[in-house]
């Protein structure tokens, strides 16, 4: 069963301090969806009337791992892609259905609350069609998952890579890249020096599952970043 996704007014009420000022969700899943779909030919959908469909389960951070780490459940959503491909001179709908979970941390700043550190795990189907698997997430290398999440701030510039790691996502032994850049958090006019952390996408059932963060260098997050994938949670669909 999904997690429902905090309201920031049912957050003011419980603290009495100002809601968070957020964006939407991540635009991850369109990105993606529509990265893995241009690469459908003739050998990954079978031919017929219907629309080929294709659905993700959930992945989210396990709440007890998630109450140590000062992040909370900002939404949990989901994003489906349509597109028509050629296959066997027939014209098949393939929809890809991909599903996203969430979490934040607020920094109060002129008196407000905003949105200033991000996590989230984004699920995409493994389409498997006459033997061939389709993982259109495993096709982007690590500076193109960079930018997925960097679209949460903005100007941001001079995007270095850094560190790596390896850590458990899952159940597997998953590479993790560090990156550093500048930008600034969304509707503050604040800049601020960014540390991102990309992991690899991580097969689990009948999904791949990536794990992406972005937090301002100054929150040393780095700890509870590793500790959110590790306490990732799988569900199918």
């Amino acid at each position: 069963m999904k997690p429902e996704p905090r309201s920031d007014a049912a957050a003011e009420d419980r603290t009495g301090t100002a809601p968070t000022t957020r964006r939407r969700a991540l635009a991850l899943a369109g990105a993606v969806g529509a990265a893995g779909l241009a690469g459908c030919t003739a050998l990954d959908v079978v031919t017929g009337d219907e629309p080929a469909e294709f659905s993700s389960g959930t992945a989210t951070v396990a709440d007890a791992t998630l109450s140590e780490t000062g992040y909370e459940l900002n939404d949990v959503s989901e994003e489906t892609v349509s597109r028509e491909v050629e296959a066997a001179g027939q014209t098949r709908e393939v929809r890809v259905t991909n599903t996203i979970a969430e979490y934040d941390k607020a920094v109060e700043l002129f008196g407000e609350r905003y949105q200033a550190a991000v996590f989230a795990a984004l699920a995409t189907p493994r389409v498997e069609v006459l033997g061939e698997a389709f993982n259109p997430v495993g096709e982007l290398d690590a500076d193109e998952r960079a930018e997925l999440i960097a679209d949460r701030y903005e100007g941001v510039s001079d995007l270095e890579r850094g560190s790596e790691y390896t850590t458990a996502v899952l159940g597997a032994d998953t590479g993790v890249v560090v990156y550093s850049a500048d930008g600034e958090i969304e509707g503050t006019g604040v800049s601020v020096e960014l540390e991102f952390h990309i992991a690899e996408t991580v097969e689990v059932g009948d999904d791949y599952v990536l794990p992406l963060a972005a937090y301002p260098e100054s929150f040393g997050d780095g700890e509870n970043v590793r500790a959110m994938m590790n306490g990732l949670e799988h569900e199918e669909a």
